[in-house]
């Protein structure tokens, strides 16, 4: 076999090894609740609806004669930025610290085992019920999966190279203390492991305040990742911005990586991400935005007949009533209501939906309106 058709050869291996695309499943559920004669609300996905804030669409147009190639490492002013608001928001000290822009956080994810270097043999420990992009970015690596909330139960196996953690949760809205948040250090340390941290959720606490999993890190910072995004606390998901932070070498690793691959946030961007850092005004607008529509959602779910477990933070509230998810799918459906059916999550959540609170003001009083009426 020749090198280009053992290159074809392997393309469908890879594809194959993946899930299916958990949205495409979905497509017959948004096509009912499309047909409500009021219009769908869609409270699947999670995209933010909300304006773009004027500062950040103001330095993105500033930014936009860039002829030239922006960098990898970011400008200064951004990882200026990136940094003072690690510090700020995670109760760091920034000393020993490393900061890198990515092309919002998803990409990141899914680039991150085979950016570390993981490949088949590795293990990588994902939390029972999460973001179906932490077995994706292991699957694109050759590694292997392990679902699992506890470590003990991972054992001591040396073949467990990265272990992702992610509070406030997505989908659960689960939040970890400070406690478990250094076991874990503990645990990746004593193991080499590296321990990566998805906090893009991280502001939006409503029962109790997050905590960043760099402050459980007593200054200094090896083997810890943080994974950061503005996609919901700014509304730029269209931007694709974000950041991680952390272990200086894992992050000079990284910056390498990337180097070669390309993976840059574009000029204009990385001046909007300045703007956006910078401005807490806007966030805690936005904030509040969420904090409205969750607080009519949640008493109107629970009307309804829905259990809500956890959701203590996040932009998400995780519901059951202990029948199959996509029955409950369906249920919604029929009253043009469009979730997420919590099996997209792991099996864990075949019980359970996903509900978003990234819809309009006008729209969730109209789920409201169909739930209680």
């Amino acid at each position: 076999m020749s090198p280009a058709e053992r290159g074809a050869a392997d393309r469908p291996r890879r594809a194959a090894a993946l899930p299916d695309f958990p949205w495409d499943r979905l497509r017959p559920a948004k096509e009912q609740a499309a047909a409500h004669p009021d219009g769908v609300v869609d409270l699947s996905v999670g995209t933010p609806v909300d304006p773009v804030p004027e500062p950040v669409r103001a330095a993105l147009c500033a930014a936009a004669d860039s002829p030239g190639y922006p960098t990898v490492a970011g400008t200064a002013r951004l990882r200026e930025a990136i940094t003072e608001w690690v510090a700020t928001r995670c109760g760091v000290s920034p000393e020993q610290l490393a900061v890198l822009p990515t092309i919002g956080s998803k990409e990141l994810v899914a680039a991150l085992p085979a950016q570390l270097g993981l490949g088949p043999g590795d293990t990588v420990v994902v939390p029972s019920i999460s973001y179906p992009t932490y077995e994706v970015g292991a699957l694109l690596a050759g590694a292997s999966v392990v679902r699992s909330d506890s470590l003990t139960a991972v054992g001591p196996s040396s073949r467990t190279r990265l272990v992702w953690v992610n509070s406030p949760a997505n989908p659960t809205g689960r939040v970890l203390p400070m406690a478990h948040l250094r076991k874990l250090v503990a645990w990746a340390r004593e193991r080499g492991a590296v321990l990566a941290s998805d906090e893009c959720y991280l502001t939006l606490g409503w029962e109790g305040d997050p905590i960043s999993v760099l402050a459980a890190c007593d200054g200094r910072y090896d083997r810890v990742l943080s994974v950061h995004s503005l996609s919901k606390r700014s509304n730029l998901a269209g931007y694709r911005a974000g950041f991680i932070a952390g272990d200086p070498e894992l992050v000079g690793q990284l910056w390498e990586v990337r180097k070669h691959s390309g993976a840059i946030v574009p000029a204009p961007v990385q001046a909007a991400m300045v703007a956006a850092l910078a401005d807490e005004q806007h966030a805690r607008a936005q904030r509040e935005r969420y904090a409205t529509r969750r607080a009519l959602l949640r008493p109107a779910l629970v009307k309804a007949g829905f259990t809500v477990e956890h959701s203590e933070a996040g932009l998400y509230l995780w519901i059951t009533r202990q029948e199959p998810c996509w029955q409950t799918v369906a249920w919604f459906a029929e009253r043009g209501i469009l979730v997420s059916p919590g099996e997209f999550y792991g099996p864990g959540g075949d019980h359970h939906v996903r509900v978003a609170l990234t819809a309009s003001d006008e729209r969730v009083a109209a789920a409201v309106s169909r739930l209680t009426g």
